[in-house]
C-alpha cells in the first residue's frame, strides 16, 4: 500500500537531433541545439507550477488515468506539491484521489483510503526520509518525487538523435516551436545525476525508446512535455504543461493538528 502511495504522486510526470533551422525568439538554432538550450534553460528555473495528464492501459489490468496539478520550488527550500485528483485503473477509483507535499526530508501524504485500510485518524500522515529505515522502497518512490522535474523531464529529451520541428502551435495561449523525437531510455538517463538515475532506470527500463512531443516557446521554456511508450502490449501516454515559471508559490506544510504518523500495520503492496 505504502508503494501504492506514492507511486501515484511520481507520475507526474526529462544531444543530437536534425540540423533544419527553427526560430527561437530571434535565434536561428537546429532543432537538437533548441533541446539543449531548453536544458540550460531550465537550470534557471527556480519554481513552476502544472498540470499532469497520464493515460495507460495495461491488458492485463485494463486501462486508467492520472489528473493532477504539480508546484515545485528550489528555494527558499526545495518542495513540491502533487495533487491527483483523479486516479483511475481498471474501471475504479481511487476516492478522494491523492495529494502529497514534500518539504525537505519530509513527505506528507493525504489518501482517504488510509483510513479504510490502516484506520488513520488524521486527513495527513507524516513520512521522514531520514527515518525510514529498512523500507528502501518508499524512501526510493519519495526521493524519485524531489528527483522528477522540470530539469530532469527536458534533460532526458537532448538523448534524441531524431529530434525535428513540426510547426508552431499555440499552448495556453503562448506561442510554441513544437518538436517531436525519440531518446534511447538506457542512454537519456545516462544525462541525469547519479542520484535520480538508478530510480528512474528502474521505472523506464521496460520502454526501450521513448516518443516524445516537446512545445519549446520563444524564451526557451518547454510550455509542454508529453511521452508516449510501452512494452509487452502495455502503452502509456504521460504529459507534463506547464502554465507558470519563476513565480512565487505557497508551498507549505498542513496544520500540524491535521498530520498523524504513517501507521506501522499499513500494508505494504509488492
Amino acid at each position: 500500500m505504502r508503494r501504492l502511495l506514492v507511486a501515484a504522486a511520481l507520475i507526474a510526470a526529462a544531444g543530437c537531433g536534425t540540423t533544419t533551422a527553427q526560430p527561437l525568439g530571434q535565434v536561428q538554432l537546429s532543432a537538437a541545439d533548441a533541446l539543449a538550450q531548453t536544458a540550460q534553460k531550465a537550470e534557471d528555473v527556480q519554481s513552476y507550477a502544472a498540470d499532469i495528464v497520464v493515460d495507460f492501459s495495461d491488458p492485463k489490468g485494463g486501462a486508467g488515468n492520472v489528473r493532477g496539478t504539480m508546484l515545485f520550488q528550489q528555494k527558499p527550500t526545495l518542495a513540491s506539491d502533487i495533487t491527483l485528483s483523479q486516479v483511475t485503473f481498471g474501471g475504479q477509483a481511487l476516492p478522494g484521489g491523492v495529494r502529497v507535499i514534500l518539504d525537505g526530508e519530509t513527505a506528507y501524504l493525504k489518501l482517504d483510503l488510509l483510513k479504510q485500510l490502516a484506520g488513520t485518524t488524521k486527513p495527513w500522515v507524516k513520512v521522514s526520509l531520514t527515518d525510514l529505515g529498512d523500507d528502501a522502497s518508499v524512501r526510493q518512490f519519495l526521493s524519485q518525487a524531489q528527483q522528477i522535474d522540470l530539469k530532469s523531464a527536458v534533460a532526458l529529451l537532448t538523448a534524441s538523435k531524431d529530434v525535428q520541428a513540426a510547426g508552431n502551435e499555440t499552448v495556453g495561449n503562448v506561442q510554441t516551436t513544437h518538436y517531436t523525437g525519440t531518446f534511447p531510455v538506457a542512454e537519456a538517463v545516462k544525462l541525469l545525476p547519479p542520484d535520480a538515475q538508478a530510480g528512474l532506470s528502474g521505472q523506464l527500463s521496460v520502454v526501450k525508446d521513448m516518443k516524445f512531443d516537446a512545445w519549446i516557446d520563444a524564451e526557451g521554456l518547454p510550455r509542454k512535455i508529453q511521452l508516449n511508450g510501452g512494452a509487452d502490449q502495455a502503452t502509456f501516454t504521460a504529459a507534463l504543461v506547464f502554465t507558470s515559471f519563476n513565480e512565487q508559490l505557497s508551498i507549505s506544510a498542513p496544520p500540524a493538528d491535521q498530520v498523524g504518523e504513517m501507521p506501522k500495520n499499513a500494508p505494504v503492496a509488492e
